[in-house]
C-alpha cells in the first residue's frame, strides 16, 4: 500500500495515503496468558500489557545516593534487582514492553514547588532535591546526574521506553498515559521502590485512569517498616488491582498461547 504509517506502535498505528487515511489499526491478535495472582487470577493480553519499573535509581538503591547520605537503609531498596535481572529478558522476549520511570528534575527545579521541595529538606537544611552530594557531587535526583541514573545491575535495552517524573505518581505532570494509551496498554504490572510511596501511588493513579494494575511484590521494596508493605499489599488487593509475584508472571508468560 503506498503512503506511510503514523504512530510509534502497532497497537495504535493509522496508515494515511493522499487519498485514504485508515484507522481500522490491524492490532496483533491476542496472546493470551493467566497470571495466579491474588485475590483472583487475572487473564491478560500480553499485547496490551506493560511493566513499569518505578525509581531503581542510585540516589534511592546505591551506596553515595541521597537516601544513604540522610541515614536510610539504602540496601533495602536494592531487594528488587535480583528479579528483575531474571524477569527483564524475558518480558522483552515475550514483547511486553518495559517503561523505566525515574526521578529525574529539571536543574532550574522550575516545575517544583515548595511542597515537593520540603519533601527532601524538611526542616530547610541540609542536601535536598538538585543539591550536590558531598561524596561526590552528583546532584540529587536531577535528569542526567549519577544520583538520578538507574543503577548499574538493571540494563535497560535500547526498545525500553524512558520516562521523568517529577512527583510522587508517575503519572502528574508526564506523559506516561500518552505513552500508555499509544502503546495499547490495559494491563500494568509493577516493580521498583519505594513499595508504599512511589510505586503505590502511581499504582492507585493507574487504577483511578482504568488500568488493570499488578504489583510484583518480589520486584518492589521499600526502607520504610514492614507495615507499611503490608499496608500497601492490602490495599491493592482490597481496592487497585491484583498482586502477584515475579515468578507468578514469569509462568504465565511462559505458558501463554503463541
Amino acid at each position: 500500500m503506498p503512503g506511510g504509517p503514523l504512530g510509534a506502535f502497532a497497537q495504535t498505528r493509522w496508515h494515511a495515503t493522499d487519498a485514504l487515511v485508515d484507522m481500522a489499526v490491524q492490532t496483533p491478535a491476542p496472546r493470551i496468558a493467566i497470571l495466579d495472582s491474588e485475590p483472583q487470577k487475572v487473564r491478560f493480553d500480553i499485547e496490551k500489557s506493560a511493566l513499569v519499573i518505578i525509581d531503581m535509581q542510585n540516589d534511592f538503591c546505591t551506596k553515595g545516593g541521597w537516601v544513604d547520605h540522610i541515614g536510610g537503609d539504602y540496601s533495602a531498596d536494592r531487594a528488587p534487582i535480583a528479579p528483575l535481572q531474571r524477569l527483564l529478558p524475558l518480558a522483552r522476549e515475550s514483547g511486553v514492553p518495559v517503561i523505566w520511570v525515574n526521578w529525574g528534575n529539571r536543574p532550574d527545579l522550575a516545575n517544583m514547588p515548595p511542597n515537593q521541595l520540603h519533601l527532601y529538606k524538611p526542616k530547610g537544611t541540609g542536601i535536598g532535591l538538585g543539591e550536590a552530594l558531598p561524596e561526590h557531587g552528583a546532584r540529587v535526583l536531577e535528569k542526567d546526574s549519577w544520583a538520578a541514573a538507574v543503577v548499574d545491575e538493571l540494563e535497560i535495552a535500547p526498545q525500553d521506553i524512558r520516562v521523568d517524573k517529577y512527583r510522587i505518581s508517575g503519572f502528574w505532570d508526564t506523559p506516561l498515559d500518552s505513552i500508555l494509551r499509544n502503546l495499547g496498554a490495559r494491563t500494568l504490572f509493577f516493580a521498583g521502590v519505594n513499595t508504599d510511596q512511589c510505586v503505590m501511588n502511581t499504582l492507585t493513579d493507574a487504577n483511578f485512569l482504568g488500568y488493570g494494575c499488578v504489583m510484583l511484590t518480589d520486584c518492589c521494596a521499600t526502607s520504610s517498616p514492614a507495615f507499611c508493605t503490608e499496608a500497601s499489599i492490602w490495599n491493592v488487593k482490597k481496592c487497585y488491582g491484583f498482586v502477584a509475584d515475579s515468578l507468578q508472571f514469569a509462568d504465565a508468560l511462559k505458558g501463554a498461547a503463541r
